[in-house]
């Protein structure tokens, strides 16, 4: 098949439970392999890197007048984004203090332990239904002091949200687009009013920080507070989901592995940024090309849209030694799997420590679990791939 229908057969629906050896074919047709629709695509991990810290790049969808209105900060370029950013993790600490994210471990291991209560019966559980959704958004919604009951209004508004930011070539992404927008300013102006009524009361929580900085300067506006709000749900969100959820496939698929990492549980920090090699919770991020830039040797034009597949980067055998094999003892583990440079996911503290927390208390359950379907239902999204269903016999 011709590499300019590359883009469009990785995000057909068919090819999610399997993307691999079509990243394999893209890496054989060249660092940069031109599509059908005038985009380009780079699936090699050494190029990969470069364009991801490369200024040149642009994530802003203004560049190519796409939109007029301001994005949120994800989808800016520096200053602005650096800004906003700098600001939004301010509630965190300082970003190297070592209790920064981690002091939020000890809620994530409660939330944990009470959503893997049902799973101690044994039968047959979903394990994206009733754990790896509920855990993120439950600890989202407590970080941003959102009551407990209007915590299922988040996943619906996270559904859309995530559809909306899917890569799909030659699709009529309308309706698609009209619900995320919809949900972006429900959720949005839900948030600015519950930050609003923590202005001068505040609580322990972000919004509570956000709404009560003195510092003028420091301070963000009702919109950016609102808009930071909507990211955190996002980037710290869905990623964790499919990365847990990957976990556990990847585990079950691997019994030797999973055997292994029961007897030795200090592996499994290094076992979950393995997994974030291996079965990364993002595929591929889009960014547009400010001027023209020679990637090994091929120019790509100004205005151009490149689709970075950060997922086959991760497994370039030019990069990593046998890349097929999941090993979570593996030690050179400098993967793509969050991105790298200015806009590496903002996400991902939470997530790691979410993984680290919800996969370590799964382990003991997983030893005598089995799947039910192999390969399971995935969800649409080629972008931020993961399963949709994931049903164990416990």
């Amino acid at each position: 098949m011709a590499s300019d229908t590359l883009l469009a057969r990785i995000t057909d629906y068919a090819s999610r439970p399997d993307p691999y050896p079509l990243y394999a074919e893209l890496r054989e047709a060249g660092p940069v392999v031109r599509q059908a629709d005038g985009s380009c695509l780079v699936g090699t991990y050494h190029e990969l890197a470069a364009l991801l810290h490369d200024p040149r790049m642009s994530v802003d969808p203004r560049s190519r007048g796409e939109v007029t209105h301001k994005p949120p900060f994800l989808r800016l370029d520096d200053p602005e984004h650096h800004r906003l950013r700098t600001l939004a993790m301010r509630p965190f600490g300082p970003p190297h203090s070592p209790g920064r994210v981690d002091s939020l471990r000890g809620e994530i291991a409660q939330v944990t332990e009470e959503l893997l209560e049902p799973f101690g019966a044994g039968g047959q559980v979903d394990v994206v239904d009733d754990f790896a959704y509920p855990l993120p958004v439950t600890v989202i919604c407590r970080l941003l002091g959102v009551p407990n009951e209007d915590e299922p209004l988040f996943r619906a508004w996270s559904d859309a949200l995530v559809a909306a930011a899917d890569v799909r070539p030659g699709e009529d992404t309308t309706e698609t687009d009209k619900a995320g927008d919809q949900a972006r300013v429900e959720l949005g102006g839900y948030l600015m009013n519950l930050a609003e009524r923590r202005r001068g009361t505040p609580g322990a929580d972000m919004l509570s920080a956000f709404a009560n900085e003195p510092d003028p300067a420091l301070r963000l506006t009702q919109e950016e507070l609102a808009e930071t709000a909507v990211l955190l749900l996002i980037a710290g969100h869905e990623t964790t989901v499919n990365l847990i959820t990957n976990g556990v496939l990847t585990f079950l698929r691997h019994p030797e592995q999973l055997d292994h990492l029961c007897r030795a549980t200090g592996l499994l920090p290094q076992a979950v940024e393995e997994l974030l090699r291996y079965e990364p919770p993002v595929h591929m991020r889009e960014r547009i090309t400010r001027a023209d830039i020679d990637v090994a040797g091929t120019t790509i034009p100004q205005g151009t849209s490149v689709v970075m597949v950060v997922a086959s980067g991760n497994r370039d055998p030019l990069r990593f030694h046998d890349p097929e094999r999941f090993d979570p003892t593996r030690q050179d583990i400098e993967h793509l799997g969050f991105g790298s440079g200015i806009h590496y996911c903002y996400g991902a503290p939470l997530a790691r420590i979410e993984a680290q927390v919800a996969l370590g208390s799964l382990l003991p359950r997983l030893r005598t679990a089995r799947l039910v379907e192999d390969p399971p239902p995935y969800r649409r999204n080629a972008m931020l791939r993961g399963p949709r269903h994931l049903s164990v016999r416990l």
